[in-house]
């Protein structure tokens, strides 16, 4: 294993960058950083997430999710690393083909909601479409990995679907969006 910190503090950022890569430094809020940070905030909600009780297949499934997340934090600090393949985006494919096959077809829109682990898991779908948002600003400026923004395309439907299914477990109902209520 490489380089470990043994001291949290550098002060290296104290006037408003950050490093990436071997010797480079960027303003803190660069559209790349703002991507990095976003898929943070992600990993960090997924972290929420699994501290709730769950049906066991569904942590299974987030756990590696989480270090895929990990994986493209790193991609994006190290230019032009690629990590993310498209094996990853075929396999949350096969999740969510899966997972949606259980659950009822959807004829209204729903509410987040449902349950405590389901709203947190809907919180982390909508910070999963920002990072893809945040990853599209980023490709304008610069070179990004294709498979990386079809991972978080993937992802944030994924997420909806777990949303729905911990719904579903808890023996919990969704809300459905009234229109002209």
């Amino acid at each position: 294993m490489g380089y470990r910190l043994s001291k949290i503090y550098t002060r290296t950022g104290d006037q408003g960058t950050t490093g990436l890569g071997p010797k480079q430094r960027v303003p803190k809020d660069h559209p790349r950083i703002e991507a990095i940070g976003t898929i943070d905030e992600l990993n960090a909600l997924i972290g929420l997430l699994l501290a709730h009780s769950m049906p066991h297949s569904l942590h299974q499934s987030l756990t590696p999710i989480q270090h895929e997340l990990f994986d493209l934090g790193g991609e994006l600090s190290i230019p032009p690393t690629l990590i993310i393949q498209a094996s990853q985006v075929q396999a949350l494919e096969r999740l969510l083909d899966n997972l949606n096959e259980e659950l009822p077809p959807l004829k209204e829109f729903i509410l987040p909601g449902g349950t405590i682990p389901a709203g947190i898991c809907h919180l982390a779908r909508t910070t999963c479409r920002r990072a893809e948002r945040r990853l599209v600003s980023l490709a304008k400026e610069e070179s990004i990995n294709a498979e990386s923004l079809k991972y978080l395309n993937r992802l944030s439907d994924l997420l909806f679907v777990m949303a729905r299914e911990l719904t579903r477990t808890a023996g919990a109902k969704e809300i459905l969006w009234e229109k002209h209520r």
